[in-house]
C-alpha cells in the first residue's frame, strides 16, 4: 500500500474516512454494524493494493468486524441511555447467536471466496428488499416466539454475520419489528447484538486467518487488517452516536430505501466478480 502513487493514496484515505462515516452513521440509525458498507469499500481497497482473490473477501469480513466492535459498543451505549432496552432478548440469543459465528469462522478458515462473495449477494439482495418494500403493518406474530423459535433464530443471526462481516443489526431489527417489538427498542438490542457478535467474530477470523498468512498483506493478523481497523474504527465509533440521534429524529422511510439501493449495488458489484471469476 505505502508503495502506491500519492493520487492513490489520497483516493483510498479518503474511501476509508467516508467508509467510517457511513458505517458509523448506518449503527446508530439501523442498529446495524456498518458491514454492508464497510465489506464493499474494503473489498475496493485491498484490490488496490493487490491482495490475492483467494483471501481478500475472508480478509474484507474479518476486519469489518474488528472495526464493527467500537462502533456497536458506543451505538449500543447511546441508545440504552435514551431508554430502558428490553435485555432479556439480548440474553436470550446470546448462546445461539455466538454458535453461529463460530460455524461461520471454522467455513472462513476452509471455504474459497466464491462462498463468501455468493452468501453477501444473496443476504443483501434479500435485506435490501425489506428495506425497500416492507411496512410497518407486516407481521409474524404479536409476541415474540417461544424458546426454540429464537434460539434458530439467533443461530441464523451469527452464522449470517459471519459470512457476511456484519453485526447482524439489519437481520435482528427485521425480526424483532416482525414480532410486534417497538422499533426504537429493536434497534437498539440490535446494537448489543452486533457487539456480541462483532468481539466472536474477531477472534474466529484471526484464528481462522493464521492458516493463510503467508498470502495476506503487511499488519495482518489473521483475517484481520489491523491497518484497516485504526484507520476506519475510530471515524465509525465517532459518528456512531450521531446516527442514533437522527434514529429519533427523523422520518427513516427514505433512508431505509437509500439503504436499500446501495444494498442492491453492492450486489451487482459481487454478481459482475463472480462471473468474471467464472
Amino acid at each position: 500500500m505505502f508503495g502506491l502513487p500519492a493520487g492513490e493514496l489520497a483516493m483510498l484515505a479518503a474511501l476509508i474516512v467516508a467508509g467510517g462515516a457511513l458505517t458509523g452513521l448506518l449503527a446508530g440509525l439501523f442498529g446495524v454494524g456498518g458491514g454492508g458498507v464497510m465489506v464493499p469499500v474494503l473489498y475496493e481497497i485491498f484490490r488496490v493494493m493487490g491482495v490475492s482473490e483467494d483471501v481478500r473477501i475472508q480478509l474484507c469480513v474479518g476486519t469489518s468486524l474488528a472495526i464493527i466492535v467500537p462502533t456497536s459498543m458506543r451505538s449500543f451505549a447511546a441508545h440504552r441511555a435514551r431508554g430502558r432496552l428490553p435485555t432479556e432478548i439480548l440474553r436470550a440469543w446470546i448462546p445461539t447467536v455466538v454458535a453461529g459465528v463460530l460455524i461461520g469462522g471454522l467455513i472462513a478458515a476452509v471455504a474459497p471466496a466464491e462462498i463468501f462473495e455468493g452468501a453477501f449477494v444473496f443476504i443483501a439482495i434479500v435485506i435490501g428488499a425489506k428495506f425497500l418494500f416492507a411496512r410497518d403493518s407486516w407481521r409474524l406474530g404479536t409476541q415474540l416466539p417461544g424458546r426454540v423459535a429464537m434460539a434458530i433464530y439467533g443461530l441464523i443471526i451469527g452464522l449470517y454475520s459471519a459470512l457476511m462481516g456484519v453485526g447482524g443489526g439489519s437481520v435482528g431489527t427485521a425480526i424483532l419489528t416482525l414480532y410486534g417489538q417497538p422499533i426504537h427498542a429493536a434497534v437498539g438490542i440490535s446494537a448489543g447484538v452486533g457487539l456480541v457478535i462483532s468481539t466472536v467474530g474477531t477472534a474466529s477470523f484471526i484464528l481462522a486467518g493464521l492458516l493463510h498468512q503467508d498470502l495476506l498483506p503487511p499488519f495482518s493478523l489473521g483475517f484481520v487488517s489491523l491497518l484497516g481497523v485504526l484507520l476506519m474504527a475510530p471515524i465509525s465509533a465517532f459518528v456512531a452516536p450521531y446516527g442514533a440521534r437522527l434514529a429519533h429524529a427523523l422520518p427513516r422511510r427514505k433512508l431505509e430505501i437509500a439503504f436499500g439501493i446501495f444494498l442492491w449495488l453492492v450486489a451487482v458489484r459481487f454478481i459482475a466478480s463472480l462471473v468474471s471469476h467464472g
